[in-house]
């Protein structure tokens, strides 16, 4: 804290976090004792004060309470004091609570009546930056994946994506929204003067153990900015394969493909389905020091130890393309290319593999076969595609019922008319009914279900001669491949997911 600015995010994020740890302690006995807890990590909890000596006793009931040792830090009285206020003051503990006493407030509506000046003053008042910060650690806790920030006549709109399913969240009134949304255009490094274009920022902020990116996308609309931020928790991108849901079977036949010498391996799906941490979980798996490893992501999401990763810039020309093209030029073993999204890349990406390198990347296809057509689609020569492609992984998540409210229920009429429930063996399912754990939906966590076409000669045949994506998927059902639908099935049955979700995700 060795600023008077109350707005420094990597501090008071922190803060707060650190108060919802306790609560128990008050403003009175802080102010009272001169300590404010600042930190804990890795077992150490810091402790600000601005006296010389601290009562012992003091620091031996915050060692107890948080279960952890003390480190005491010298800081100046009036930032000590002031941050007290406002991190433990009993009537602002959430940020619905902030919201409630802020809204007898009245300001401009339309952002464009206040001035700059103001605005940035506004921005930077501690109940906006309390506010803004509150937001951010209730989406963390609520596991939220994005934060929405949508101006109506009202209010500021504010939604949690959740298991990737949006839910409502404390919203404040209308006349807040200028300063809430300049306030995260500041921590994002944006211009706040600039309403009518849109911008891309980031934010990275440290949460007690976690550190957290926040991607930063603002688009203007008829009741000022839209804002969505995209949180990207660095601890909860390390999944390995195992904890990804596969089928066994599934899981053996993709670790045998990503431990080919050479070829392109594909993880296909929509925006959101977990492709991204698919392949991060088949790096880990593939690094072992001996090899050299790349990435080249837009952006990158998560940072691999002993990886050099190349983010797109296409501002400055650094596209997938002219990177992958730079990439070959350094020794690499394996590439991980985020995305083929256009004809250069994909050739080069299938010239790669047919030089001696594994490569791993990303297409936006319903399905594993129509991968395959999507690529023809691109220009890549179909004797390209057949010889260089030795698997597509198809893939989405499905909400996990909450283990807290887990009950037996069977499949109810609707369901029952869309499909044969005593042929599928669905005649026992599960639901979640609804608790606090889950905040009453029913669901907590995802995990995935997959779609691995595993090429042969067979299929290799049918490529170069140009088949249509139906044809190839009837060829690889014929030879073992689980569907999407089917899959999900596997997970109904066992009581993992509901049969909603899977049709919701998969429509057989």
């Amino acid at each position: 804290m060795g600023t008077s600015d109350a707005a420094r995010l990597d501090e008071l994020t922190e803060l707060a976090a650190v108060q919802r740890l306790s609560r128990s302690l008050t403003a009175d006995w802080l102010e009272q004792q001169s300590v404010l807890p600042l930190a804990l990590s890795g077992g150490v909890l810091r402790v600000g004060t601005w006296l010389g000596r601290v009562d012992p006793l003091a620091l031996d009931d915050l060692s107890i309470l948080f279960g952890a040792e003390v480190e005491v830090e010298q800081h100046g009285e009036h930032d000590l004091k002031s941050a007290i206020r406002r991190v433990y003051a009993q009537d602002e503990v959430t940020a619905e609570g902030l919201i409630a006493g802020m809204a007898s407030e009245r300001g401009a509506n339309d952002e464009d009546e206040i001035p700059l000046d103001d605005l940035l003053h506004l921005a930077n008042e501690a109940p906006v930056v309390r506010l803004v910060n509150l937001l951010l650690i209730e989406a963390l806790e609520a596991r939220a994946s994005d934060v929405h920030l949508e101006g109506y006549q009202n209010e500021l709109r504010v939604r949690y994506r959740v298991d990737g399913v949006l839910q409502n969240a404390p919203s404040p009134p209308s006349h807040l929204a200028a300063a809430i949304i300049s306030r995260i255009k500041i921590m994002a490094e944006l211009d706040i003067a600039e309403r009518r274009m849109p911008q891309d920022g980031r934010i990275r902020l440290r949460l007690q153990d976690r550190q957290v990116d926040v991607r930063v996308s603002t688009m203007p609309t008829l009741r000022g900015e839209s804002v969505v931020l995209r949180l990207l928790d660095k601890e909860r991108g390390r999944i390995s394969l195992t904890e990804l849901g596969m089928a066994d079977d599934t899981l053996e036949l993709f670790r045998d493909v990503i431990a080919r010498p050479h070829g392109i391996v594909l993880s296909t799906g929509p925006t959101g389905s977990g492709k991204s941490t698919t392949l991060y979980a088949a790096v880990e798996l593939l690094r072992t020091g001996r090899e050299k490893i790349l990435t080249v992501e837009d952006p990158v999401e998560y940072e691999l130890t002993g990886v050099p990763q190349v983010p797109v810039n296409e501002k400055v020309g650094v596209t997938f393309a002219n990177t992958l093209r730079a990439m070959l030029r350094q020794d690499p073993d394996i590439i991980l290319v985020g995305e083929i999204r256009d004809a250069e890349t994909a050739q080069i990406a299938t010239q790669a593999a047919l030089t001696g390198h594994l490569v791993l990347s990303t297409l936006h296809t319903n399905d594993a076969p129509t991968a395959l057509t999507r690529l023809l689609d691109l220009g890549v020569a179909a004797y390209l595609v057949a010889s260089t492609v030795d698997a597509v992984l198809a893939q989405r998540l499905v909400r996990v019922i909450c283990p807290s409210c887990k009950a037996e229920t069977v499949p109810d009429k609707s369901v029952a008319r869309r499909i044969d429930v005593q042929a599928l063996g669905l005649e026992r399912i599960w639901k979640g009914a609804g608790c606090d754990a889950c905040r009453q939906t029913g669901y907590r966590g995802r995990t995935g279900i997959y779609e691995l076409l595993v090429m042969d000669a067979e299929l290799r045949a049918e490529v170069q001669q140009r088949r249509g994506s139906e044809e190839l998927r009837v060829m690889g059902l014929q030879k073992g491949m689980r569907s999407l639908f089917d899959d999900g099935l596997r997970l109904v049955r066992t009581g993992v997911t509901t049969l909603d979700e899977v049709l919701r995700v998969a429509r057989g």
